[in-house]
C-alpha cells in the first residue's frame, strides 16, 4: 500500500468511527455521504481504487460506504494528480 493509500485509509477509518456508533441512522450512509461531500473527486477515486485493489486496511462499514460510492458514481476523469 502506497504512502498516500495508507493516510487514505486513515482518515476514511476516522470517518467510520465517528459515524459508526451513531445507531440512529445508517453509518455506512453517513460515512458514504461524507466522503461525497467533504473529499476531493480525486481522493475518493484513490479510495475506491484502493477498494478495488483489496482495500486493505479499511474497517468494514468504511469498505462498505466506498463501495456504493464506487456503485453510485464513476471516479472523476481528467484531473491532474
Amino acid at each position: 500500500m502506497s504512502a498516500s493509500a495508507d493516510k487514505l485509509v486513515m482518515m476514511a477509518n476516522q470517518i467510520g468511527r465517528f459515524f459508526t456508533p451513531q445507531r440512529d441512522g445508517d453509518p455506512v450512509a453517513a460515512i458514504a455521504d461524507h466522503l461525497e461531500k467533504f473529499w476531493d473527486p480525486r481522493m475518493r477515486a484513490a479510495i475506491a481504487e484502493h477498494l478495488v485493489k483489496g482495500g486493505a486496511g479499511l474497517d468494514g462499514p468504511v469498505r462498505e460506504a466506498v463501495g456504493r460510492l464506487k456503485a453510485t458514481k464513476a471516479p472523476e476523469k481528467g484531473l491532474s494528480a
